[in-house]
């Protein structure tokens, strides 16, 4: 805390020494004509948020600003996203503004870097759609005396390090957490991981930005990851993956076959990078070049009549997890053509004019392809489509050396981590809690385990609320990621004795539904905080019902679309503050005064409209003028065909999507139980509908199956989910993630790429003092010679609840020399192959998996079977035919 004090004290200083040097000051934007462009924007912005006025903009009354600081931070509110105007106050925008002057000073690379990089990657505090935080000062002082005295590229790579400290992968939901909540949790996802390292390294004055591809052409999935200027080049780097050399990663080779790859930049830019898309408030540019060969494809829409059609709105997209994914947008010249940069792969070119679309496959050698404008909702029809991603290509390995010493200093970080990661409350501590406080052992346990690095505030929360017959139901209701980063202040906000002694009794005595419903804070990916008590010291919450709210929101909220460009969620207090809001805000502004005033709510998991619950049904929130037939509900009954080799899951090998005014949008039914057994119905409004079903072959291309239809008030209509079977092509049962790394023993890492030596993984899951084990293992081991020949990864794992010394007997047989034992750190990688299989694996095993070089799942068997090893030798051999 001294150290904190001292670094505010510099910040004061440094402000202070500039404002009475009034002589030299000098401008933070040096191009005049620039810098009036800003300040009209900035105008325009302080216009927009007056009702946030005082909050926002009180800052520039002190006189003791100097020209640098007012026109940085008249830089800031010139393109902040509405989540900023709402949420944050003027003295946390001042506070970054003196962090990253005083940065820039401080290092000896900060004088190197040209203005405009400075602008738009240091000075900036906003990576993505984080929540934000004050982390940049942190991360300073932690890091400053660690690089001051290193070259501004050994300092990018040594922050890498220093990142992964204390933050390493892991899978989560999607939203984005602080950077400081990170650190807390000590793990991520890879939005989450680049975010913080983005943050970090702007935090030592090195400018950085995270680059997304928003979604890979030959697997499912995206990914993230981190740029970095030195020197006048950008590098690319893996987050939390530090590596010896700048421009090494896993992801090296994926993304040569990328065909997106681009960042969003904050602020008017004038970059060489090639932009897809440029706004008053930002840019988002194309990064593609930097990767990987591109081609520049040209498409031309018209009209039926041959004619072009200007300011037609364009989607380049590619197939992801069972939809078609935009990768890029943009709009038609007077000519009717607008062009991307992309890679050389094929591509679905969607183009529009208001109901009116047309559709076309570019292929990966094609430059130009003319889009008719010939199609409407309500035609009923079937299409088979291939699309084929652009080809692998080799990539250049590392020094071995290099290689081993950093994998040394793996080791060490992880050691870190992990000491940190024990301070956490442990079993015998929170069984020492519930019996103090007189809860339940096995949920008290469960919520502290799932706090993570937030475990305080979880005892703290649970010792303020232990006689609250809500308690559990309120923990239940919340996100693993609320409970790893919420305040308990902010909890208390929802969760009292007044509260839970308002609820209307005419909802019963179901806890569950009160607490999902009216007590909940979390709504959708949005931030808790404590809107409840600002939302009712507000409004009268005595005489509000929904259909009141819904007319309170249409007459004081303004909605502006297109405004909040970094999508980061608005938070219910923020909205009702700056009364100004996108419609997603404005839906979970509904939500939320619903639950404040006892009115239970949600936001329809499927397709996310707002809606409210009475007499014993959920109804629809309209804020459209006319009302429509909103509520016209039909059903849809999926089957499962009985050639598929295995069950389809909804987001993975199939999707319904309803048209909505310009395009088809994928319901939201992913892990919803309700799909989880064929048959399989759901309930949906009433529309012009598109159902997908793909499946994808070893080279990364898919087959798609589409059928169009609509349908009709009380309509039951039954959908027969066939995989469709890629030509000539081996099929895929499912996919798993090679760069999933495996740590064989302490200090050492490996990819399941790695071990597959490019030519395919034979995963064996064993129980290994059980018969069945045995028995595969035995096959295995008399097909060494082959195995060996082939020269691709076995990996034979123990689950760590079924392993113990004395007893494995994988060890006892002479498998192929390529042959990795090890074992499998709570099931995580069973669990994923289980998941990705769509199978309820019951402690079945053995269960033996062959997976593709590029991760596709092409067999697996399990429990007892007889001639495994020679079904995997068959698909070897298919595999290299």
């Amino acid at each position: 805390m001294n150290r904190l004090l001292i670094l505010f004290s510099y910040l004061l200083t440094f402000a202070l020494f500039n404002a009475c040097d009034n002589v030299k000051e000098k401008h933070f934007l040096s191009d005049k004509n620039y810098r009036n462009e800003v300040h009209n924007q900035f105008l325009k912005r302080k216009e927009l948020a007056v009702n946030r006025n005082e909050a926002l903009f009180g800052v520039f009354n002190n006189d003791s600003l100097t020209l640098e600081q007012k026109e940085a931070l008249e830089f800031l509110y010139a393109y902040m996203p509405l989540c900023d105007l709402a949420d944050y106050s003027g003295d946390f925008f001042l506070k970054q503004v003196n962090a990253a002057l005083m940065i820039r000073d401080y290092f000896p690379w900060g004088k190197t870097i040209p203005e405009a990089v400075f602008r738009h990657f240091v000075l900036v505090y906003r990576v993505n759609n984080e929540n934000l935080d004050d982390a940049r000062i942190h991360f300073f002082e932690e890091l400053k005396d660690r690089v001051r005295e290193m070259s501004m590229r050994q300092a990018a790579l040594e922050v890498n390090h220093w990142c992964h400290e204390k933050v390493t992968y892991r899978g989560t939901d999607g939203r984005t957490s602080a950077p400081l909540a990170l650190v807390k949790t000590s793990w991520g996802r890879c939005g989450e991981e680049s975010t913080f390292t983005v943050t970090a390294l702007r935090s030592v004055g090195i400018p950085a930005r995270q680059c997304y591809t928003p979604r890979w052409a030959h697997t499912d999935d995206n990914h993230a990851w981190v740029e970095v200027w030195i020197d006048g080049k950008w590098h690319y780097m893996g987050a939390c993956e530090p590596e010896p050399e700048l421009d090494v990663a896993w992801f090296t080779a994926p993304a040569k076959r990328a065909m997106m790859v681009h960042t969003n930049v904050f602020g008017l830019y004038d970059g060489p990078e090639e932009k897809n898309e440029k706004t008053a408030l930002f840019s988002k540019i194309n990064l593609l070049p930097n990767y990987t060969e591109t081609r520049i494809l040209n498409v031309k829409v018209v009209d039926v009549n041959g004619l072009p059609v200007e300011d037609a709105q364009v989607k380049f997209k590619i197939y992801n997890y069972a939809q078609l994914y935009p990768i890029a947008a943009g709009k038609t010249d007077k000519e009717g053509v607008v062009s991307l940069l992309t890679g050389l792969g094929d591509l679905v070119v969607w183009a529009n004019s208001g109901d009116t679309y047309g559709y076309r496959k570019a292929a990966s050698d094609q430059h130009e392809i003319v889009v008719t404008l010939d199609c409407h909702s309500g035609n009923s029809y079937d299409e088979t489509m291939e699309l084929i991603p652009p080809t692998e290509q080799k990539i250049n390995g590392i020094d071995p050396a290099k290689q081993q010493e950093n994998t040394k200093r793996f080791a060490y970080e992880d050691s870190i981590r992990d000491a940190y990661m024990k301070t956490f409350m442990n079993r015998q501590q929170a069984q020492a809690l519930s019996r103090e406080i007189q809860l339940d052992e096995t949920l008290v346990w469960k919520y502290i385990q799932l706090s993570q690095g937030n475990w305080k505030a979880l005892e703290t929360f649970m010792r303020r609320h232990h006689a609250n017959p809500y308690l559990f139901p309120f923990l239940a209701s919340l996100s693993e990621k609320d409970l790893r980063d919420t305040p308990s202040a902010f909890l208390d906000d929802h969760l009292n004795d007044q509260i839970t002694n308002a609820i209307d009794p005419k909802y019963g005595n179901d806890k569950t539904f009160i607490a999902n419903y009216i007590l909940s804070p979390h709504i959708d990916r949005v931030l808790i905080r404590p809107w409840r008590s600002a939302l009712s010291s507000g409004l009268d919450a005595a005489k509000m019902t929904a259909t009141e709210i819904i007319g309170w929101i249409k007459e004081n909220i303004r909605i502006v679309d297109g405004e909040n460009y970094y999508n980061c969620p608005i938070t219910p207090a923020g909205v009702y503050e700056l009364r100004i809001a996108d419609s997603y805000a404005r839906n979970v502004l509904f939500v939320a005064l619903c639950r404040t005033f006892g009115i239970p709510a949600r936001l329809n998991p499927a397709s996310n409209k707002p809606q409210y619950y009475e007499n014993k049904q959920w109804i629809d929130a309209s804020f459209q003028t006319i009302e429509s037939e909103q509520n016209a509900k039909a059903t849809v009954q999926f089957t499962n065909d009985a050639t598929n080799p295995v069950k389809p899951q909804y987001e993975i090998h199939y999707t319904l999507a309803k048209f909505e005014h310009d395009d088809f949008y994928p319901l939201d039914y992913y892990g919803n139980p309700a799909l989880s057994q064929f048959p399989a119905t759901i309930q949906v409004d009433t529309g012009y509908y598109r159902v997908m079903t793909g499946s994808r072959a070893d080279d990364g291309s898919v087959t798609i199956s589409t059928a169009y239809f609509t349908l009709s008030p009380e309509e039951t209509k039954k959908i027969n989910i066939k995989l469709p079977h890629p030509e000539g092509k081996m099929k895929l049962l499912g996919s798993v993630d090679m760069n999933t790394v495996i740590q064989p023993e302490p200090g050492v890492k490996k990819t399941l790429k790695e071990l597959s030596n490019d030519k395919g993984l034979v995963l064996c899951f064993i129980d290994p003092d059980k018969e069945p084990s045995k028995h595969t293992l035995h096959e295995l081991s008399q097909l060494k010679s082959e195995l060996e020949s082939w020269d691709g990864g076995l990996l034979v794992m123990t689950p760590e609840d079924r392993y113990l010394k004395t007893q494995d007997g994988s060890s006892t047989y002479p498998l192929p020399a390529q042959t990795l034992r090890t074992i499998d750190q709570d099931r995580l990688l069973l669990n994923t192959v289980s998941n990705a299989l769509q199978l309820n694996f019951q402690n079945n095993f053995p269960l033996v998996v062959f997976l593709s070089r590029n991760g596709g799942i092409l067999f697996y068997t399990a429990g007892y079977q007889i001639g495994v090893g020679e079904k995997v030798l068959r698909v070897i051999q298919a595999q290299e035919r």
